[in-house]
């Protein structure tokens, strides 16, 4: 039998406005109102509205044998709550179908796992809170923000009782291994299970669904299931993990995209030996068959699978590093403002938005960049963090908080002015 394991990541960042070298110590909003709000009613529009009444009639349709989990970020939740709450709703009703599971995961799609165990352990606490207050669901299942996966991750997410969690099925990694088992992470107490995403099949819909370059074009039901039906005999679960936003966002309705969906699910179900499961069904069902080790840390970004899409220039090194240097400085003032302020910051899209890369994976990350250069994405970043730190002193003086160490502002940036000598450095 092959149970076909769909997960959908959902989240929209808080973008940072245009912040300019003149706004310091003088603006302290940060986030592009205007951008986040638009952004949000067209996403909704062309994916999240279509796509849960989509997914909705065919949890109904299939009389419940359809399935599928998600993993939204707390920004987003917060972001659709705040500018069109319809959409919330949208998500509400499909957690009442009982067919649909929720993961944990970073409130702030943060990388806190790279800088302090303290604040990525607090965003995880934050994240199930919000699970729990919108659709009264108790995550049991853990994928870490673009599925950043290292054994070390394993072992802290099952101290923390999760008994699931998510990688990349990358081949370097899997070796002779197929994506389509369960396994055991290495080091850990055999209270977790990882679930390895079957990249290939998952990349066909979100990636290739409408490259007419692509040998299989055009991608159809049938075609696809009979490669689903194949895993038959040689695999017991098939991780198919992708942004939700393919739907209608990233593949438009006139690709046919909707269609494909809609129909699919019945097809995989007239093979007798199919099924759809929610990830925390696949632990009832499935054994461990190997131990996996991963000792590097691995993701679903880009052609190396790296954080390089994160941290792979010194623009993005050093602005994630010195945000992290004031972690408790800004906890130890108690300011909600503050704290939700550093907070929105350390969402790992304001460092994707500053990668430099060229050539396919470069086209990718301008596709989602709010900005028109990587150095621009990095003035305004710097800038921000200028102004929450001149917030920050302002706040320590008012309340007599002798300082173990200074804050050090940095050199204020005019993204008219990033000379070529310092966009170079910057670049390596």
């Amino acid at each position: 039998m092959v149970a076909v394991c769909f997960y959908f990541q959902v989240h929209q960042p808080f973008r940072i406005r245009k912040y300019r070298i003149f706004d310091i110590g003088v603006e302290k909003e940060y986030f592009d109102e205007k951008k986040n709000r638009e952004i949000m009613h067209k996403v909704a529009q062309k994916c999240y509205l279509p796509m849960n009444k989509l997914l909705l009639d065919l949890i109904k349709e299939n009389k419940g044998k359809f399935k599928v989990a998600f993993s939204i970020s707390g920004v987003a939740i917060e972001q659709m709550a705040k500018y069109y709450p319809e959409v919330l709703e949208s998500f509400v009703d499909l957690a009442k179908t009982g067919c649909v599971e929720f993961l944990s995961e970073t409130y702030y799609h943060s990388l806190s796992f790279l800088y302090s165990r303290e604040e990525f352990k607090e965003q995880i606490e934050l994240h199930k809170k919000l699970i729990k207050k919108y659709f009264n669901y108790e995550p049991k299942i853990f994928r870490n923000t673009e599925l950043v996966y290292t054994n070390e991750l394993a072992s802290f997410i099952e101290d923390l009782g999760y008994k699931g969690i998510f990688a990349e099925g990358w081949d370097s990694v899997l070796g002779w291994r197929s994506p389509n088992f369960l396994y055991e992470p290495l080091n850990t107490k055999g209270n977790i299970a990882l679930f390895t995403k079957n990249y290939k099949l998952s990349d066909d819909v979100a990636f290739r669904f409408s490259n007419k370059d692509w040998a299989k074009w055009p991608l159809t039901v049938d075609k696809y299931v009979d490669w689903v039906n194949a895993i038959n005999g040689n695999g017991e679960i098939l991780n198919l993990f992708m942004d939700y936003e393919t739907f209608g966002e990233h593949q438009w309705e006139d690709t046919g995209i909707f269609n494909f969906m809609r129909f699919l699910p019945k097809k995989i179900l007239e093979h007798s030996d199919n099924s759809f499961v929610t990830p925390s069904e696949a632990l009832e069902i499935f054994p461990k068959r190997d131990k996996l080790d991963v000792p590097f840390l691995l993701s679903w970004a880009d052609t190396e699978r790296d954080l390089s899409a994160w941290l792979g220039n010194r623009m993005q090194q050093e602005s994630s590093r010195e945000m992290f240097e004031i972690e408790s400085i800004v906890k130890e003032l108690k300011d909600k403002e503050l704290l939700d302020s550093w907070r929105k910051l350390t969402t790992s899209d304001h460092f994707y938005y500053m990668c430099t890369k060229y050539w396919s994976d470069g086209d990718v990350h301008k596709y989602f960049s709010a900005y028109d250069s990587p150095y621009d994405a990095y003035v305004y970043f710097m800038n921000a963090l200028n102004d929450l730190i001149i917030r920050i002193k302002e706040k320590q003086k008012k309340k007599g908080i002798i300082l173990k160490k200074d804050l050090n502002l940095h050199e204020p940036l005019n993204d008219n002015k990033v000379s070529q000598e310092k966009a170079d450095n910057l670049s390596a």
